[in-house]
């Protein structure tokens, strides 16, 4: 049960990650995943990679929020 968690998060990950430059919502997707991979690190205790994996959602959390401003900046000018 716990392995399929990761294997789902870590392959929502990789297919949200490939298809990013499609739409914002893959970038919120690979966050997504990145939590799922964290909940799944922090269920078997690998603690390094909770930590890494929290930071990568995080990150692609900020770049998710930053590409959607972006875009209603070019909405309103456009």
């Amino acid at each position: 049960m716990i392995e399929g968690l990761g294997t789902v998060a870590v392959t929502a990950m990789m297919l949200c990650y490939a298809l990013e430059e499609r739409g914002v919502g893959f970038t919120f997707g690979f966050a997504a995943g990145c939590i799922g991979a964290a909940s799944y690190a922090a269920l078997i205790g690998s603690w390094p990679f909770f930590v890494v994996e929290s930071l990568w959602a995080g990150v692609a959390a900020r770049r998710g929020l930053r590409r959607l401003e972006g875009a209603q900046a070019g909405a309103r000018k456009g």
